[in-house]
């Protein structure tokens, strides 16, 4: 599949799949697969920042390879590893002398190689280059972001037995970050840069429209004005677009035509996720926020 031709065809081929972005992300998106430069998407959790990426390996036809950041990840788990046991058991095998001194050569080549994410993403043989996507860099340290440098600004891998590995074709890069800290700016400056927001009502209803496509109208219309109210509140963490499809879904499984307090207070655990916002929502906040709404649309 070849790879969109104008920032109208990111769009399109993105509604397509049900993602409905707007047009800084599509141009962003665009722009990253001309300079063929990795894109850094921030945003809080839950409005659609991984799924863009998800998104954009099925528009482009590619492979996704998803490497999920981690405090304490390192090169093993994120680049490569050798096979010790089998070196140990290829040495073993061979008796003393010349065969042994040679399989001792042999042990650091590709076929003893683990290959991780990263590793996968450069060297490979895909007729489409893959879409690297490099989930949640902000829970990682700086020592892993440090060697990130090389890989993003020439797309290649040192590996010291080996030499340098460089992509023939360079991947399409998704960074994300929930901006639990600050990432730092070396690893910014070799990326373009978009943040995701919290969408608009409008947006958040096509998109709801988009996902749960059986939803009734009235009552999509009450579980985006709901969200909309709740983000405005003094919640522990509030709810993404994530969090609005989840519960839309839930209310849809349950039957639910409009908003009822009594059903809105049971399928809380699928919008918010701290007891505190649970406990103040069932105190009387639900069914204030459902009333409102009711008055709103009469």
């Amino acid at each position: 599949m070849t790879a969109p031709a104008s920032i109208d065809e990111v769009e399109r081929r993105l509604r397509e799949r049900r993602y409905i972005g707007d047009r800084g992300l599509a141009t962003s998106i665009y722009l990253a697969l001309q300079l063929e430069k990795p894109l850094f998407i921030e945003g809080e959790a839950g409005v659609g920042k991984t799924e863009a990426a998800k998104v954009m390996a099925d528009v482009l036809g590619a492979r996704l390879i998803r490497l999920q950041c981690y405090e304490g990840i390192d090169l093993a788990h994120a680049v490569y590893e050798w096979n010790y046991p089998r070196q140990l058991l290829h040495i073993r095998l061979l008796g003393e002398g010349e065969d042994r001194r040679t399989a001792e050569r042999e042990i650091f080549s590709p076929e003893f190689l683990l290959r991780r994410p990263l590793l996968d993403a450069i060297d490979n043989d895909d007729a489409t280059p893959p879409v690297l996507l490099i989930d949640e860099i902000d829970r990682s340290d700086e020592e892993f972001e440090a060697f990130l440098l090389e890989l993003l600004s020439d797309f290649q891998i040192s590996i010291p037995e080996l030499g340098t590995i460089k992509a023939k074709k360079p991947p399409f890069v998704v960074i994300t970050s929930n901006r639990t800290r600050e990432v730092h700016d070396a690893l910014k400056r070799r990326c373009l840069y978009h943040w995701i927001d919290y969408p608009s009502p409008e947006r958040e209803l096509a998109i709801l429209g988009a996902r749960r496509p059986k939803l009734g109208e009235a009552l999509a219309a009450e579980v985006v004005a709901f969200v909309q109210r709740l983000r405005a509140a003094d919640l522990t963490k509030l709810p993404g677009i994530a969090e609005t499809i989840d519960w839309a879904a839930a209310l849809e499984a349950l039957g639910a035509k409009r908003l009822e307090a009594e059903q809105v207070e049971q399928t809380l655990g699928a919008l918010v996720k701290y007891q505190e916002d649970v406990a103040a929502l069932k105190g009387g906040g639900a069914a204030k926020l459902v009333d409102e709404i009711r008055a709103e649309t009469r």
